[in-house]
């Protein structure tokens, strides 16, 4: 049927998006964008780390040198005296210290050295042959220990500090251990009648240079 001449153009209101369905829409097109970016980037960054991989693996020791104990070098030429670091070997943590003159004048301490328990390091599986004297070490100065009571295994504390708080007046300086309060000296020898029953063991190692120490190898 023809529309009357003069008379207004019927709205079809079902035709008609309503505002509500509109912003709706709107609403899941940006969702759905915000999703394909991110997902682009996720895709972008995990393609960037397969990528690295190879090259960060490169840089670990392969498996057969891990089984073996691969050994690790140390430019001990970057140690102020007194200070300490930690170096991993063989899953372990070991320790390498530069001793001062005054740390080294200390373990002589006739009183010290009465209060340990084995000051000539008798029990030789806690060292090589060449770490069995006074300072436990091929160079007075630097000292390389296993950072590891010899009681459960705890991580000792380094405590240098002569008559350091709560370890006593006759303290010379050296390691405390916090579980069970096991102490050592500054060459890891152990003090009488703690729970630690030997010294801290003195890993393998020798000097490729006068300066580059390598931990986990022994002089041929």
């Amino acid at each position: 049927m023809s529309q009357a001449k003069g008379s207004k153009p019927e709205h079809h209101q079902a035709d008609a998006e309503p505002p509500e369905d509109r912003d709706e829409s709107a609403s899941s097109d940006s969702a759905r964008r915000h999703f394909l970016i991110s997902a682009a980037v996720a895709t972008g960054v995990v393609g960037a780390g397969l990528a690295a991989w190879p090259f960060l693996a490169s840089l670990r020791p392969s498996a057969k040198a891990q089984a073996v104990g691969a050994s690790v070098s140390v430019d001990v030429s970057r140690l102020e005296p007194g200070e300490q670091i930690t170096v991993m070997w063989r899953g372990k943590p070991v320790w390498v210290l530069r001793r001062t003159p005054a740390m080294l004048e200390r373990m002589k301490h006739e009183h010290w050295v009465d209060d340990l328990r084995d000051p000539n390091s008798s029990v030789e599986s806690q060292q090589p042959p060449y770490a069995q004297n006074p300072t436990r070490s091929l160079r007075p100065d630097i000292f390389v220990a296993v950072a590891l009571c010899t009681h459960l295994g705890c991580v000792p504390l380094y405590r240098p500090d002569v008559a350091g708080e709560g370890l006593g007046e006759e303290w010379m300086g050296g390691y405390f251990c916090p579980c069970h309060g096991s102490k050592f000296d500054l060459a890891g020898r152990v003090v009488k009648n703690v729970p630690a029953p030997t010294n801290l063991v003195i890993p393998p190692h020798r000097y490729l240079r006068d300066d580059v120490l390598e931990i986990g190898a022994d002089y041929a």
